[in-house]
């Protein structure tokens, strides 16, 4: 079978994660190989916490957990993309639907994506 090349990135390959419906780019987030085994053992997207160190379940927390549908490698096999079912409807810790919810304006980002809700709530 074919794998992400986890060599190139000293263990860890981006992951771009995909609405399967909507094909918003919800997030990106990194995995290592035992994250990789998890997401395909589980079904459910498993990542690798740069700040905790730790294996992440996406959701574990907030109950907004990514179904995987469909799982793409890309040519340099580096990098995967998810396409998911997205549970809760927000992917991004700060609340917002997409974590790609600030587009550049002029000199500046503005807001553009939707809130669902309220981080200081969720995360206690």
């Amino acid at each position: 079978m074919i794998e992400p090349n986890f060599t190139k990135g000293d263990g860890l390959v981006p992951a771009i994660v995909q609405d399967a419906d909507t094909k918003d780019v919800l997030m990106m987030a990194y995995m290592n190989r035992e994250s990789w085994e998890a997401t395909l053992k589980s079904g459910k997207a498993t990542f690798w916490s740069r700040s905790r160190q730790k294996l992440w379940l996406k959701g574990e927390s907030s109950g907004n957990v990514q179904i995987i549908k469909a799982v793409f490698i890309d040519c340099d096999e580096d990098t995967i993309l998810l396409q998911v079912k997205q549970i809760g409807d927000a992917a991004c810790h700060t609340g917002h639907r997409s974590c790609f919810y600030r587009k550049l304006s002029g000199e500046d980002f503005v807001v553009v994506g939707e809130k669902i809700f309220n981080p200081e709530e969720v995360y206690k």
